[in-house]
């Protein structure tokens, strides 16, 4: 017995999106809620698999399709392929997740030479007729016979500029009835056979193309872009719909509207409509179209039943949705919804206002909103006091502020953006096929469409800033120009768009961060008051300190003391410490070191307080301090040509004739100095070719240094303790803890808490107080992971590195991995995903997850964190969670991604049981 290959809109279940794609799903749903939606069916998503699998189409397929269609012709009173009152049906994609524009579509389908003549007597309207042909073969032969856009363009043209017509709409029905004729020739010309009169043909054609288009291109670019897993979403379905015309004069409309303003998150009508015109024409920006306000006046019991159709929608869905609407001859039909794309803004408010509503929940609040989404807000705006004026003004498509040199199409956006370049990528308008240059550019910028054209529906789904329908642009993507006015821009030349706005500007603006709102601050209180696992950050300086804290972080997870050391005042002092020849000397460098590391660590306690502030004690190889090699040697060759200079002419550099013409620091040296800066640049080049390693990252670092030059490490724990201590005398509440890194045995653990212990009473003696820390260590080596329960003995807490635990479980470091063969392994599905971004569940989360086990069991009460890049990463938060993590560290940008994560993990595992 085959299995069922279709499903009716009065059949299929809306809930199961995963067989039905999202908007079949969606358009059962609404069938079956007694809202207007033309007749149709959904072929499903297994069915779409099992065809690119053996591609042939299942046997018995088509019998069912037949027997849908039936059905249809007796629901409509229409006859599929019919010489009189002919049924036109639209071919549609639809995954299980919204791709908006990354698959295919087919409208007008079942017209040919016969079904034409009928539509014609149908609709007493010839002009209509032929529109609907010449739109359906130009389609027809893009997406099912791979004919490029640009062969019917031409055509297309030349009968507009032969008749001096601009506007589409101005076309008659004979100048129409040529333009189908000469498409028909196109047809035959590209596949060298006649366009398929058969109507079942066609659509068995069609079916087969947005199958095909699930593995097509700008899907597949988009779905790796995303995340978008097989598990996620496998196989697009494909919905048939009877068609209903918006083009067939001024009681006929379509349009694109949301429930609520994507922009701001407003609860408002928001969206756009044309009037005599299909749903592509609104998407493709080919005309721009009216805000649907106007609609209240000029079709006024339509834009009733539209605030009717909004309010159902919202309501049964709890959800903001997208929706596509057609009015034929003064009847509203909703063709399609899903939930709506909007930015993290609108995405923050709209929440904020369901819950006072009480349309939903703040449970649902906070599952509804992608945690990566929020990184938007951290987006950069436009600076305000800055007076440049805009050369144009567009429709503010997606916030946010971007500057780079402009590009007119999206292969040179990817060949540039390879290379680094900040790129705003300029059309006319966007089409599905230009998604890849989305990717690589900082922003987009068209002259035609409107707020739901596909730059900006994609734009925003992606947190990129878009300027839409700047019609005083006139763009000529061949010679790679635009124009405004008399202003020629050239490609490479800069500008910066203001997706806020619409503004768009020659040249580059600054930029200043933008701040939290009270929504977002509401939101993250949600939050925090539901997710078990605390956020703290990653920061270097008491300034990103105050910075994560302003952020919402509850602590400091890392604190990378070397990045201290790289100040200009203080390198020189490092360098003397690292050259030093004996333990006196280096403890005279060290000498001046430490007043200044116990400032920052006071600075960064006072920061923080008074949560915890764990601070990583030395930990990178000595060599990152100094010059390279052939840095070095190229000093040294430059201060041994002054030098023979100097004693050629027995002159100093200053009475050169020429000294500006040596490289500073050098031209204004005499011998003395030359000679002393040429001894030390030599005794770095010894010091660097005695510390060389084969593999630094598995070498002399970490608590390695802490054992071979122990003044370091004593100078640091000083520091530190000093640092709490003056907290303390201040009354300032802290919670220091010392970590130590790269540890593979617990004897080093034990020595270094031998140097912290002795230390700790001089200090308290000194102060006379008692000081309150934990000590603990960084777990970033495997053998510390299997070795966690005598590592527990003496720690009190552990830190997972796992950016050098990836590393040393993976064998390959992120910068030679990912500049060389990562790419590969992601994209033949090697790896499903880099594990330098995404945790790796299966091979580090084990060793983590053994670590946690083991060190537990030894200390039940050991507090266990993460302070590698994947603390920020909202799945590997998820599994931190699922582990039993006490905390989360991560850069400041991303707190308030981690903040949500958090809660998400929680309320996931709470709806898991």
């Amino acid at each position: 017995m085959n299995p069922q290959y279709s499903y009716s809109f009065n059949s299929g279940d809306g809930k199961n999106k995963a067989l039905l794609g999202g908007k079949g799903a969606n358009l059962c749903e609404m069938t079956q809620l007694g809202l207007n939606v033309p007749p149709g069916f959904v072929i499903t998503t297994q069915t779409c698999l099992l065809y690119l699998e053996n591609k042939l189409l299942p046997a018995g397929l088509l019998d069912e399709v037949r027997e849908q269609i039936a059905d249809i012709e007796r629901a409509t009173g229409k006859t599929f392929g019919g010489a009189s009152e002919p049924l036109l049906v639209s071919v549609r994609s639809g995954s299980a997740i919204s791709m908006p524009g990354m698959m295919d579509t087919i409208l007008n389908l079942g017209l040919n030479k016969q079904t034409l003549t009928g539509l014609i007597e149908m609709t007493d309207d010839p002009r209509f007729a032929y529109d609907a042909y010449r739109r359906f073969i130009q389609l027809f032969g893009k997406v099912a016979q791979g004919i490029e856009d640009e062969k019917f363009d031409s055509h297309f043209n030349e009968v507009k500029r032969a008749a001096g017509i601009k506007a589409d709409v101005a076309l008659n029905s004979e100048q129409l009835q040529e333009i189908s004729n000469r498409f028909l020739k196109v047809v035959h010309e590209e596949t060298g056979k006649p366009f398929p009169e058969d109507v079942y043909e066609q659509l068995e054609i069609a079916i087969k193309a947005v199958f095909n288009s699930w593995l097509g291109k700008r899907a597949v670019d988009y779905r790796r872009e995303f995340h978008i897993t097989p598990d996620v979403a496998n196989g697009t379905a494909v919905n048939i719909v009877t068609m209903v015309f918006g083009n067939m004069g001024d009681d006929c409309a379509t349009g694109v509207g949301f429930t609520r303003n994507p922009g701001t998150g407003a609860n408002e009508m928001y969206g756009e409509y044309l009037v005599n015109a299909q749903g592509e024409d609104v998407v493709a920006g080919i005309r721009t179209p009216k805000p649907v306000q106007e609609m209240a006046q000029e079709m006024p019991e339509q834009y009733r039943q539209l605030v009717e159709l909004r309010n159902k929608l919202e309501a049964h869905y709890h959800e903001v949705q997208d929706y596509e609407y057609t009015i034929e001859r003064g009847v509203l039909y909703c063709l399609q919804t899903r939930n709506g794309k909007m930015n993290a803004a609108a995405m923050v408010k709209s929440s904020i206002d369901m819950v006072k509503e009480g349309l939903i929940g703040k449970e649902r609040a906070l599952l509804r909103i992608n945690p990566e989404l929020l990184e938007q807000l951290l987006l950069p705006q436009l600076a305000r006091n800055h007076h440049n004026q805009p050369i144009a003004q567009g429709l503010p498509a997606s916030p946010g502020a971007a500057c780079g040199k402009c590009v007119f199409d999206a292969d040179t956006a990817v060949r540039l953006g390879k290379t680094g370049e900040e790129l705003i990528l300029v059309r006319e308008e966007t089409k599905p096929e230009d998604i890849h240059g989305f990717f690589a550019a900082q922003g987009v910028l068209t002259s035609r469409g409107g707020k739901t054209s596909h730059a900006a529906v994609v734009a925003r789904g992606m947190g990129k800033a878009c300027v839409a329908g700047a019609e005083d642009i006139k763009v000529d993507v061949r010679s790679r120009i635009a124009m405004v006015g008399d202003i020629l821009i050239k490609e490479g030349d800069l500008i910066t768009i203001d997706g806020s706005n619409g503004n768009i500007y020659l040249g580059r603006i600054p930029t200043i961060p933008p701040s939290f709102s009270e929504e977002l601050k509401t939101l993250l209180s949600w939050a925090d008051s539901i997710a078990k696992l605390r956020v703290h950050a990653n920061v270097d300086t008491p300034e990103t300190a105050r910075l994560a804290a302003s952020y919402g972080a509850k602590g400091v997870g890392l604190c990378r003391t070397e990045r201290m050391f790289n100040a200009a005042d203080r390198l020189p002092l490092v360098v003397d410490m690292i050259l030093a020849q004996n333990t006196e000397e280096r403890e005279a460098a060290l000498a001046k070191l430490f007043p200044i590391q116990r400032d920052d660590f006071q600075q960064l306690f006072e920061a923080m307080s008074p949560h915890p502030v764990t601070v990583r004690l030395l930990d990178p190889p000595m060599h990152e301090f100094l010059p390279n090699e052939h840095q070095l040697l190229d000093e040294i060759d430059a201060l041994k040509h002054y030098l023979t200079i100097i004693k050629g002419q027995r002159v100093t550099l200053e009475t050169l004739a020429k000294p500006h013409e040596l490289p500073a620091p050098f031209n204004r040296l005499n011998e003395e100095v030359v000679i002393d800066a040429l001894a030390k640049k030599q005794m770095m080049l010894n010091k660097v070719l005695e510390l060389y390693e084969v593999n630094p990252m598995l070498g002399h670092r970490g608590v390695r240094l802490g054992m071979s030059y122990p003044e370091i490490y004593r100078m640091q724990i000083r520091s530190i303790l000093e640092a709490a201590a003056r907290c303390v005398k201040q009354k300032t509440p802290v919670e220091p803890e010392i970590m130590v890194p790269q540890v593979i045995t617990a004897q080093e653990l034990i020595k270094v808490r031998q140097y912290v212990d002795e230390i700790q009473a001089e200090v308290e003696s000194q102060y006379k107080l008692k000081l309150n820390f934990k000590f603990g260590t960084m777990i970033e080596t495997v053998r510390a992971c299997t070795r966690a329960d005598r590592l527990a003995t003496t720690a009190a807490f552990f830190s997972f590195g796992t950016n050098d635990l990836t590393q040393a479980t993976f064998s390959f470091s992120r910068e030679d991995a990912e500049n060389k063969f990562l790419p590969l392994y992601e994209e033949s599905g090697l790896l499903q995903d880099n594990p330098f971004e995404t945790l790796d569940v299966e091979g580090v989360g084990r060793l983590m997850k053994m670590a946690v086990e083991l060190g537990r069991k030894q200390r039940p009460d050991l507090k266990i964190g993460i302070c590698g890049e994947h603390g920020g990463h909202p799945r590997s938060i998820r599994f931190c969670h699922d582990i039993g993590l006490n905390y989360v560290s991560c850069s400041a940008p991303r707190i308030p991604i981690a903040r949500l994560a958090a809660a998400h993990a929680k309320l996931l595992e709470e709806a898991a049981g």
